[in-house]
């Protein structure tokens, strides 16, 4: 560590000792501190302002945040602010309706550090969709609020969970002609969460494509299929599944009437599916 960089953790941490700390030059920081309100909160007279423990979290935060992404404008706003309660999605809502990208995946990220992607998916982004389709059914107008919180949640799960290097557990895919892909993205993210990998086939999948990929799975395989409505719960895209020996999970409103083959496991909630696919 270079001379003079090291603070007594008692009176505060220099400009120096933070930048070292967090590996990004003092330049930034110092930026940070002026356009954003970002800094150092200890201040003795005659003396630099120091950095407090809180102050570094802080930056970790924003740090953390920028790096997923988020404008530094949008970092800061969400790293100066307390944790989030779980399931407030107040803040959200407020930010989705004003199409405030970078608000709404700072509150993603920060709900997410916080209390993981079940919860966050549970408690904070499917109320919030609930109350979206709410409005529309009110007559409001806010189709592109729908679609701006789909695509920030979308990408937030992938960058804060990446795809594991696991071996793969399931596939994932919707049914042919099914658009909704969302929950199988939280599916996704929450088995990385906890190191499982799942392959992503993702939205309006034929069924030919699905034989195909589990054809290309090697050892016993596992798929995972959503249907969001009641015209997209194909039986005959779980029969094809089935008939090559694969376990067959189905997820989705859309198969609470359909006549399901024996054998296949329906799930109800997203734990439920994590559990099943440890």
């Amino acid at each position: 560590m270079p001379a003079g960089s090291v603070s007594d953790p008692r009176a505060g941490y220099t400009v120096g000792a933070v930048a070292e700390r967090l590996g990004v030059p003092t330049a930034t920081l110092r930026s940070w501190t002026q356009r954003y309100g970002i800094g150092p909160s200890r201040h003795q007279p005659g003396r630099h302002r120091l950095y407090t423990e809180a102050d570094i979290a802080a930056l970790e935060r924003m740090l953390e945040l920028v790096r997923a992404g988020v404008s530094p404008a949008g970092a800061a706003e969400a790293a100066r602010g307390p944790q989030p309660a779980v399931g407030d999605h107040t803040a959200l809502l407020a930010a989705a309706f004003a199409l405030d990208a970078d608000t709404v995946t700072g509150l993603l990220i920060a709900h997410l550090r916080a209390y993981g992607v079940i919860d966050t998916w549970d408690r904070l982004c499917r109320p919030a969709f609930g109350e979206i389709v709410a409005e529309q059914a009110r007559g409001t107008g806010c189709i592109d609020v729908e679609h701006l919180l789909s695509w920030c949640v979308a990408s937030t799960l992938q960058q804060s969970h990446p795809a594991s290097a696991a071996r793969t557990a399931a596939i994932l895919a919707c049914t042919s002609g099914e658009t909704h892909s969302l929950a199988l993205e939280a599916l996704r993210a929450a088995l990385a969460e906890r190191d499982i990998a799942a392959l992503m086939l993702g939205a309006n999948v034929p069924t030919d494509a699905l034989r195909d990929a589990l054809g290309r799975t090697p050892g016993p395989a596992t798929v995972v299929l959503w249907s969001q409505q009641e015209s997209t719960a194909l039986v005959s895209a779980v029969r094809a599944c089935a008939d090559t020996g694969a376990r067959v999970l189905v997820g989705g409103p859309g198969w609470s009437s359909a006549l399901l083959p024996g054998g296949v496991e329906p799930v109800g909630t997203l734990a439920e599916a994590v559990e099943r696919l440890r």
